[in-house]
């Protein structure tokens, strides 16, 4: 990674490389701000191990910052902007953190030993820093970057990642799909997740075509943008899809460069897909990835009719397993956890390895790598043809009267009524049940009939898999990927109804 520009440098040093609104930078002039960014960390005490922590919103110090991090053989830390400030100071504490480049500074945070730098003043330092690339041995293995897990349930976990395995998706996606003339490659989530970081403009540089810093995940205003700067790729989560689909005033003509759409994130109903594609003419891709991957480990097929479920082919250096609790390989078609390794064959034998582990965690580092493979806790199948479907979540799985029931089954189901718009299912304590199945639907129309939800949910589910219980909501609470946040549903719902 700390070597990503150097072959479009010396082949193309012309070529538009990142778009940041007004700004522009060549892969030359990309170069240069790169240098001078890690000749400035540098300045500030940063070298080899030093966790560098940015609190940005979307801008190009971000990937710029990131590849500087990367030549000094510093590991890269981002925090979204969207956390309140003890979920900030709680990771920057677990991390360690030695440096924290931020819009929002916290004097409790720079009292612990943390060295602290508003944004104003570290744009300020790079342009008075004079560029020059760190005399730096890089390993190529060690840590480079870390990402907090999402913390949908328990406490967030930092999955520690090297510069190789940074490298792979945009790699794959080359391998996937060659850079087409003009390429422009965009996301509007945000860059302070290593994961949008390296499927948007890392992967983009990767491919040596252009990056492009996207502002806003409002539908009409990243509508404008994918227009004003002819993006042709873009990585959106189903929130996103939702609304360019059923706003108002979205011109299917401002999505008319796009040739490649992936979202994840969040299960994705088919017939939003479906919509999405009689809207626009794209296909919105459904995938299948974890931080700890890193990213996408599984693409639904452009060339296959949208199917019920996901179902999607592991991406070229990976090779999936459906074990169970002991290990033990599942047949065809059998339900249990996805675990990924490295494909044993073909070009990309050997080539892909998962995170380095969680930091400070080798208990749960241990449990996720054991047997040379990654485990997931998820559920899903394999086919006969190796193709996978995600079923759900190990840890969000409910076991009701000793029968299990995976909630995403569950929401698929209420989401084909049309009374609702949305649903989240989760298990309550029950002294008989062990668990029951609840429902937390936000409702299509001003009164959902619920009883008639349950009847529709009868008829396609087990009796044991329909919800006990139905409510309403507002809103749900969800991450910065567009995950319901369950713990905090659950904490907040008022009485059933």
């Amino acid at each position: 990674m700390a070597a990503l520009l150097e072959a479009p440098l010396a082949a193309t040093p012309d070529r538009l490389a990142l778009i940041d609104e007004e700004r522009r930078w060549t892969y030359r002039t990309l170069d240069d701000a790169v240098e001078r960014t890690a000749a400035a960390l540098v300045s500030i005490g940063a070298g080899p191990g030093s966790r560098i922590a940015w609190t940005l919103p979307n801008c190009a110090e971000l990937p710029i910052g990131f590849l500087a991090t990367q030549r000094i053989g510093a590991i890269w830390l981002g925090l979204n902007d969207a956390l309140a400030e003890p979920e900030r100071a709680a990771l920057l504490r677990d991390a360690e953190a030695t440096h924290h480049i931020t819009t929002s500074p916290s004097p409790t945070i720079a009292d612990r030993g943390v060295r602290l730098v508003r944004h104003d003043d570290w744009r300020a330092l790079v342009e008075a820093t004079t560029p020059g690339r760190p005399a730096t041995d890089i390993d190529p293995h060690a840590p480079a970057a870390m990402a907090y897990t999402s913390g949908t349930t328990g406490r967030p976990k930092g999955v520690v990642h090297s510069q190789h395995n940074l490298l792979w998706p945009g790699l794959a996606s080359l391998a996937e799909r060659p850079v087409t003339p003009g390429e422009r490659q965009g996301t509007p989530l945000a860059h302070t997740i290593l994961n949008m970081l390296v499927l948007g403009p890392v992967s983009a540089l990767v491919r040596r075509s252009t990056a492009v810093v996207l502002h806003s995940t409002r539908a009409d205003e990243l509508a404008r943008d994918i227009a004003r700067f002819a993006i042709t790729r873009t990585t959106v989560v189903p929130t996103i899809v939702h609304d360019l689909v059923h706003r108002d005033g979205i011109d299917p003509g401002d999505l008319a460069t796009l040739e490649h759409v992936v979202v994840g994130g969040a299960a994705t109903s088919p017939s939003l897909r479906r919509a999405f594609f009689a809207k626009f003419g794209v296909r919105a891709l459904a995938g299948y990835g974890l931080s700890e991957a890193p990213t996408g480990v599984v693409r639904e097929s452009a060339d296959e009719p949208i199917e019920d479920t996901l179902v999607g082919d592991p991406l070229a250096p990976v090779a999936l397993r459906i074990v169970d609790e002991h290990g033990v390989e599942q047949a065809a078609g059998v339900d249990d956890e996805i675990c990924v390794h490295a494909t044993p064959t073909g070009e990309w034998a050997g080539c892909w390895s998962p995170m380095l582990g969680y930091w400070r965690q080798p208990d749960a580092t241990a449990a996720a790598l054991a047997d040379d493979m990654l485990h997931t806790g998820d559920i899903g199948s394999l086919d006969p043809q190796g193709r996978l479907t995600v079923t759900g979540l190990l840890a969000e799985l409910i076991v009701r009267g000793g029968a299990n029931v995976v909630p995403a089954e569950v929401e698929r189901t209420l989401l084909e009524h049309p009374d609702v718009a949305d649903a989240a299912v989760f298990g309550l304590p029950d002294e008989r049940l062990g668990e029951r199945v609840v429902a937390a639907i936000i409702a299509a129309v001003a009164d959902p009939d619920l009883d008639a939800i349950r009847a529709h949910c009868a008829t396609r589910i087990a009796p044991y898999k329909v919800p006990d219980q139905i409510r309403i909501v507002d809103t749900f609470p969800r991450n910065a990927m567009g995950k319901v946040r369950k713990t905090a549903l659950i904490d907040g719902l008022t009485e059933p109804q």
